[in-house]
């Protein structure tokens, strides 16, 4: 018997990357614009933005992203109120199906934000330059990086341009019970992150958590596992460095008012939990954000 292999179609194909960046922008952030050769999108992980596209501008919310065709002007600036983190990706592709994504700005569900954090995660392993690093015009492999770290890349940034395409031009519609199971989950996620950002200035045990949404421990877990990759109080840790880092960009109150709002028992432990999550100490942060608001405006660091 005598086999044929074909070729498969493949209508997204993207061999060649510009940036990957995660910048954490303070209220006043505001970036003079500019326009290239290559595809990008912006996606708002935190807050807002006004994106500027052409000659039209636009207010991007968090969970939102827009995308830049080649050669289209574009600029970003923060609203001025709560402090905006956004994932900024570009990239060269020249199938004819980007076509969809011209001045499209469209909402990111749990797929798509998932491929997000892949595309950032192995980044951050693929490459040695820093992601929040507005200069940067080359990326730089990282020596040891891990094995098929920028195919992976590639793959997510295929997957989530292929999955928004298939959305946006057919209908799906999933079998009636996994639906189900899927929503009561989604509900139940969802109820329990606002319960917790709610809370983040609270001292809360895993007891707590389970107690106040009526929930059992193993099934909180095995929930948190599934979206986070960890578990519960990891989870519950990072929202309040994250609270911290806003608190930080918005330049209102010290160290310590910050460590006393989000609960903790002293400047030392707070200051220990904020450089294990981020790496760096809350001081070093404040000097990034810094001097990324100054790039932003085109000054000279």
């Amino acid at each position: 018997m005598e086999y044929t292999a074909i070729s498969l179609r493949r209508p997204i194909q993207i061999e060649r990357i510009v940036s990957v960046h995660y910048f954490e922008y303070g209220p006043d952030f505001s970036f003079t614009g500019e326009s290239h050769n290559f595809w990008e999108f912006v996606y708002v992980d935190k807050g807002e933005i006004i994106a500027i596209a052409g000659d039209k501008e636009h207010l991007v919310k968090k969970g939102q992203m827009i995308f830049h065709a080649p050669n289209e002007f574009h600029s970003l600036r923060a609203t001025g109120t709560r402090p905006p983190s956004v994932v900024v990706v570009s990239f060269y592709c020249e199938c004819p199906a980007m076509s969809f994504f011209e001045g499209r700005i469209a909402g990111a569900g749990d797929e798509e934000r998932n491929l997000i954090a892949s595309i950032v995660r192995q980044a951050g392993e693929a490459f040695s330059t820093p992601l929040d690093d507005l200069l940067v015009q080359q990326l730089e492999r990282r020596e040891n990086a891990p094995f098929g770290a920028e195919q992976l890349i590639g793959l997510a940034l295929e997957e989530l341009l292929l999955g928004m395409i298939r959305r946006g031009t057919q209908g799906k519609t999933p079998h009636p019970t996994s639906l189900i199971r899927e929503r009561s989950q989604n509900d139940f996620w969802d109820r329990v992150q606002t319960y917790l950002e709610n809370n983040v200035t609270r001292r809360l045990t895993l007891s707590d958590i389970c107690r106040d949404n009526l929930v059992g421990r193993s099934y909180l877990q095995k929930v948190f596992r599934e979206k986070t990759g960890g578990g519960a109080m990891e989870y519950f840790g990072n929202l309040k460095i994250q609270r911290a880092k806003e608190l930080i960009r918005e330049g209102g109150h010290n160290f310590t008012e910050i460590a006393r709002m989000l609960g903790y028992t002293s400047i030392h432990y707070f200051s220990r939990h904020f450089k294990k999550v981020t790496k760096m100490t809350p001081s070093e942060y404040a000097t990034s954000v810094k001097m990324l608001s100054r790039r932003g405006r085109g000054e000279n660091v």
